[in-house]
């Protein structure tokens, strides 16, 4: 019987597991992976989210490895409608922080096997949770459609935290059901080659066809994604170069990357706790990635979850009302992000005449002081 049971072994499960491993309690991640995904995924780590690896104890390695954005301009038409520094912000980490997320996952990973070495089981397809009040029994995929609930048992847990992201099924399985929040839309995105003409600074390219938006990584490398009309499955590299040339003007040096497509939906789970399952990260909130909050609102959940489970397993009398809190507060925050990421997404649609010239009113006047000090504290969430 462990303490608790974490269901996903991306950043935001390692993290919890990493925090509640810290408490003192005995914490087991089971991971369906063998290996980490190489794609193109999360860069952004912002300021919130870097007080999050300082108490997890690997912030210094991330810092190490990344770059830091410590400015962010928006563009259209080749001229330059606004700027926002993050440097005169207070704290501790005064800019937003660049790395590929496969490099963030092996640096937790590695700070979760100094703190629990055999507590990551790769390899395993979880496919039930039975809560049976005091405890959860969490079982593997059965081997017969027939019988969803006849597969191994994997472990028992006092409770399992559900981390298996956006598009895993145990949120479902466990009785909680979501609700969509806002539009959508499809971007294809890779890495280039850096030619050093933007420094470290973060560009958004509002332009009439749809945003396109670059930032800086390690290694000589910047992130280029682009607003499609559909989703562009396979599509080549030379076809996202053409796309952004002919959008912004800016020639791309070739690049051997493979482009990800991805298209965005925004959902939020009706309830981030149920009886003994509690969801955590992309399993509760799908938030759209324009403006990189998913990860950085899943790391969050995280530092409010593990506090209240120690509490829970510590105090079970109260453990109802101490995950009511954070089943509240975190749900608040979570749509306080669809909000922003939707403005943000709203921001980057195609726009013409009329429309186009309005929204770059907006953003010289969002760029102007003293809202560009709010803008600054929005775009690194330092209200979540």
């Amino acid at each position: 019987m462990r303490d608790v049971i974490v269901v996903g072994g991306g950043p935001v499960g390692i993290v919890l597991a990493c925090l509640l491993a810290e408490h003192g309690l005995d914490v087991q991640v089971l991971e369906r992976r063998t290996k980490p995904s190489m794609q193109a995924r999360a860069i952004g780590i912002h300021p919130p989210s870097m007080r999050v690896l300082r108490q997890v104890g690997v912030a210094d390695e991330v810092l190490a490895r990344a770059v830091r954005i410590d400015a962010g301009s928006v563009r259209c038409g080749g001229r330059t409608l606004g700027r926002l520094s993050f440097t005169r912000m207070a704290g501790r980490f005064p800019f937003v922080v660049a790395l590929p997320q496969y490099e963030t996952e092996a640096v937790l990973r590695a700070r979760f096997r100094q703190l629990k070495p055999e507590g990551l089981r790769s390899g395993v397809l979880v496919g039930t949770l039975q809560d049976r009040g005091d405890h959860v029994n969490v079982l593997a995929e059965s081997p017969d459609p027939a019988r969803p609930g006849g597969g191994e048992l994997l472990g028992i847990a006092r409770y399992v935290v559900v981390a298996d992201g956006a598009r895993g099924h145990l949120r479902e399985a466990a009785g909680i059901a979501s609700r969509p929040v806002g539009g959508g839309g499809s971007y294809l995105m890779a890495d280039y080659p850096d030619s050093g003409e933007h420094g470290s600074e973060a560009v958004l390219f509002f332009e009439a066809g749809g945003v396109v938006e670059s930032f800086p990584l390690p290694s000589g490398r910047r992130r280029w994604v682009a607003m499609t009309p559909s989703l562009m499955t396979d599509a080549p590299i030379e076809k996202l170069s053409a796309l952004i040339h002919a959008r912004t003007g800016v020639q791309l040096p070739p690049s051997d990357a493979l482009p990800s497509s991805f298209s965005v939906r925004q959902r939020l789970a009706t309830a981030m706790v149920n009886g003994r399952v509690l969801l955590v990260g992309d399993a509760a909130h799908e938030i759209s990635p324009i403006g990189g909050q998913g990860m950085n609102l899943g790391w969050l959940d995280a530092l409010a979850l593990a506090p209240a489970l120690k509490h829970a397993l510590a105090l079970p009398i109260e453990a109802r009302a101490t995950l009511g809190d954070y089943d509240r507060v975190r749900r608040r925050s979570a749509r306080r992000a669809a909000r922003q990421a939707g403005f943000n997404m709203a921001m980057g649609r195609p726009a013409q005449g009329t429309r186009l010239q309005l929204r770059n009113a907006l953003v010289r006047i969002l760029a102007m002081p003293p809202l560009n000090g709010l803008l600054a504290r929005a775009f690194t969430m330092r209200w979540l």
